[in-house]
Parts: C-alpha cells; structure tokens; sequence
C-alpha cells in the first residue's frame, strides 16, 4: 500500500512537477520492495542482488577482471573490491592470476559458487514469480520495455536553479 503523500503525488494534487516526483518515487518504491523481497530469499545462500548479479555475470563473461565486471554490472570499485572479497571469504569466487598478463588477477566461479548459482537461480525465479506474477507476460514485456526507455534515456542539462 503506497503512502498517503505519494497517492497524492500521483492523483496529480500537486501539479506536473509533483507528478514527476510521484512518479520517481513509484519506481524506487518498486525497486526497493523487489531488492528487499530477492535479498531476503537469497539470505540463506549468504549471498544478495549484488552478488548474485556478479555470480551471474562470471558464466556469461567467464574469468574476467575485477574492472571489466565494474563496466559490466555498473557497480562501483570500492563496492566491487568489498563485494568479490565477500564472495571470496564465502567460498564462491577466487582471484587467479590472468595468464595474459601475470600482474593482473581473474574472477573465477568455484565449484561452490557455481553450486550457488543454481540454486540461487532457483530462489531467484520463485521470488520473481511472488514479485512480479501478478503481471500478464505482455505486461512484463511492456514493463521491461518502458522501464528501457527511461534507463537508456539521456540525461538532459540541469536547469539553472539559483535564485534571481
């Protein structure tokens, strides 16, 4: 159940700009409710959204620095380093020396994370399905590609804000 302020935002009580910020505040809503609800399902794997986007990626990618996986899942150095030490203390991951270039070390899936994988995989569908299976698949799709538009979106000039 949204909170009273943001039903109003979105019933557009209080004009376009509030209905802009309604409408950013219905998406993080969303985003925090589903990271919350998967976080909570992959608990048990002691893993989260994070690192199980990293546990994904790893296959698909396969070893690959620590720098081309920032570039591929958008998360920052210093949450990376943090998040593939985590993964390593857990038995999921290791740091093994590239073989082009003996100065640089490759994230590598263990038998243990990829073990994890698939359970998670597993969590993951079931969690989606109690997140999203109130959609129809055109929904879904919709969804996706709506959510598409806005992410690939370019982010315009900010307006000058100072006072006149």
């Amino acid at each position: 159940m949204l909170d009273d302020l943001l039903e109003r935002l979105l019933s557009g009580e209080g004009g376009p700009a509030a209905d802009h910020v309604g409408l950013g505040m219905l998406l993080a809503e969303a985003h925090n409710q589903s990271r919350e609800r998967l976080n909570e399902a992959l608990r048990p794997l002691g893993i989260n959204v994070r690192g199980f986007a990293v546990l994904l990626a790893l296959p698909m990618y396969g070893p690959v620095s620590q720098r081309d996986l920032i570039s591929h899942i958008g998360i920052d150095k210093s949450t990376m380093v943090r998040l593939i030490d985590e993964l390593e203390d857990g038995g999921l991951v290791s740091r093994e020396r590239a073989p082009q270039d003996r100065r640089a070390y490759s994230i590598v899936l263990t038998r243990r994370g990829e073990q994890t994988l698939t359970k998670a995989r597993r969590i993951a569908e079931q969690a989606g399905e109690h997140i999203f299976g109130r959609l129809t698949d055109a929904e879904r799709r919709h969804l996706v590609d709506l959510l598409r538009r806005l992410a690939e979106q370019p982010v315009p000039p900010q307006p000058d804000a100072s006072p006149r």
